[in-house]
């Protein structure tokens, strides 16, 4: 197994099939959402041989802040350590130096992400969001195109 960094050696469509299909968080995402998503990321897969074995993404300004999100870990490869090892990986990057905060959701790892050094928000009344959980059906059903998407 090998972690890798650069998205040309990840099994993109394994990963997209994962988080669309199999995801509470991304379901439904289109395949195009994803991918832009992940060329504004930090990425971090492993691999084994051509097998998808885990996927994390890290959303950045490379500078000051830093969103953990689509953690997984296929079924196969589970309770062996791999999100273990893409966390020391992307806690090693060296774009994701010297930040001053980390931030996460999760609904079912807080455990995991305890042992990375992710904590509770002290004061969760700070903390706001604008959510629309629909957002990929609607796209499907107009099958708008971003406007950096070209036709």
């Amino acid at each position: 197994m090998r972690l890798t960094f650069d998205l040309s050696e990840m099994p993109f469509d394994e990963i997209h099939r994962f988080l669309a299909e199999e995801s509470y968080w991304a379901r439904g995402i289109p395949e195009s959402t994803l991918r832009r998503a992940c060329e504004h990321s930090i990425c971090a897969c492993i691999v084994d041989g051509s097998s998808l074995a885990g996927f994390a993404r890290v959303v950045t300004d490379r500078a000051t802040y830093a969103y953990l999100c689509d953690v997984f870990v296929t079924v196969p490869y589970r309770n062996r350590g791999i999100s273990h090892q893409m966390m020391r990986a992307l806690d090693a990057h060296p774009d994701l130096q010297g930040l001053r905060r980390w931030m996460l959701m999760t609904r079912d790892a807080q455990s995991l992400y305890a042992q990375h050094g992710f904590t509770p928000l002290p004061d969760p009344t700070r903390a706001m969001e604008r959510h629309d959980p629909d957002v990929y059906q609607r796209m499907q059903r107009t099958q708008t195109p971003h406007p950096a998407e070209k036709p």
